[in-house]
């Protein structure tokens, strides 16, 4: 493959740096939740507006997509960020710190940027301004894709990238290939990391809920106790991953996150309450664990007199780097970053609903340091991240840049 040389000059990209760590800030001091980003759309689409490119809202409930038509015609290319917080109360002592508090299932809580969604949005933004002031250089479409609800929608809701699928935001025109990013706090600054094939895992929710006979606690043996058979339910599905998933082909978890039961220190319930995650990185994988926990649940619980039934909720799919476009695109990484800071990674179990875009059309999802270099690395969803602003340029520059060479190839 031969690219053509158009590259935007690098003073360009220095002259919005302020600007992008402004946006930056702007979004992290203002979150918003999933299916809740009002005020942030507003100001993505208020941008695009500014820029002269066609603008779209109100894409999967509050979702801004921009189409950029370039001088030449040309395949289409879609560019992805994820705009929603989380439901976590900061911890750090930024001037920018997030004060921002709300109800979110019943709870009070603050509302904070603490997966770096805020960054990403404001690199688009960026990336945005720059190709629409070289739009000569561009041969085709290109689409901005901020996506709400990556984080998963509010309960009884539908958002994030499906529902985006849904409304059509792979169409008219029809993309040929889409670009993502995610920065991460424990890759140093300057350093990309990339993984051909499964680089995210597949993520299934699941709900346990136990049945059994409440009683007096003095008297255990008159009742069945769910709490007992959760306990068991629970060690039961760990020997799935020790003795039946093949751990040497991917790795695969189960986690149980949440336990509710019981009212009184002195009285067994009637019923119990799990919920809980699967994280698998193979298709077959997936199968044979959702198989097993889908035997193991009732038979475990009827084995101590009791019921159980387990229900799974998708909700993302494996994110899956398509090869032929890996192969083609990691040069482009190498010349904006330099060979030495481009590092092939291994897969994570985290999961990512840019999965879905991935399904429908060939996709290269990579990660951005964003760890301050001679620093401890910090952790995503966490009241403590945090995430070094100097690494957002080479976001910048490397979306940019993936987009004039995957359209300007010969």
């Amino acid at each position: 493959m031969a690219y053509s040389q158009n590259s935007v000059p690098e003073r360009k990209f220095n002259d919005i740096e302020a600007q992008v760590i402004e946006w930056r800030r702007d979004f992290h001091q203002n979150p918003e939740l999933s299916n809740r980003e009002y005020e942030t759309a507003k100001k993505i689409a208020a941008h695009l507006e500014s820029l002269g490119i066609e603008t779209q809202t109100g894409v999967a409930k509050t979702g801004v997509v921009g189409i950029l038509k370039g001088d030449n015609p040309g395949r289409t290319v879609a560019l992805r960020a994820d705009i929603d917080a989380l439901p976590v109360t900061e911890r750090n002592e930024l001037t920018f710190k997030s004060e921002v508090e709300t109800e979110f299932l019943g709870s009070k809580t603050g509302v904070m940027h603490a997966c770096g969604h805020d960054t990403h949005t404001a690199i688009l933004m960026g990336v945005a301004e720059i190709l629409s002031e070289n739009k000569d250089k561009i041969n085709g479409t290109v689409k901005f894709i901020f996506q709400p609800a990556e984080e998963g929608p509010p309960p009884g809701e539908e958002g994030g990238a499906k529902l985006m699928i849904k409304e059509g935001v792979l169409e008219n025109p029809d993309v040929d290939a889409i670009f993502g990013l995610h920065i991460n706090a424990a890759t140093p600054v300057g350093t990309i990391k990339y993984k051909p094939e499964g680089t995210m895992a597949a993520v299934e929710r699941f709900v346990i809920n136990v049945k059994g006979k409440q009683a007096h606690g003095s008297a255990p043996w008159s009742g069945v106790d769910p709490i007992l058979i959760s306990a068991k339910i629970i060690d039961g599905l760990q020997t799935i991953i020790s003795r039946n998933a093949e751990l040497t082909e991917s790795a695969s978890v189960i986690t149980v996150g949440k336990i509710t039961s019981g009212v009184r220190f002195n009285i067994i319930p009637e019923s119990a309450e799990m919920i809980g995650t699967v994280r698998t990185l193979d298709p077959e994988n997936k199968k044979l664990i959702l198989q097993r926990m889908n035997d193991l649940v009732p038979t475990i619980a009827k084995a101590y007199g009791g019921e159980a039934t387990i229900e799974f909720q998708n909700n993302t799919a494996i994110t899956f780097n398509d090869p032929e476009l890996t192969q083609k695109m990691v040069p482009t990484l190498e010349r904006v970053a330099g060979p030495q800071n481009v590092v092939l990674t291994k897969a994570t179990t985290g999961g990512e609903d840019f999965s879905y875009f991935q399904e429908k059309v060939p996709g290269f999802y990579f990660f951005l340091g964003g760890q301050p270099l001679n620093a401890e690395p910090t952790r995503h969803h966490t009241p403590d991240f945090y995430i070094d602003e100097s690494g957002l340029l080479l976001g910048v520059k490397t979306m940019t840049q993936l987009t004039l060479d995957y359209l300007n190839q010969t």
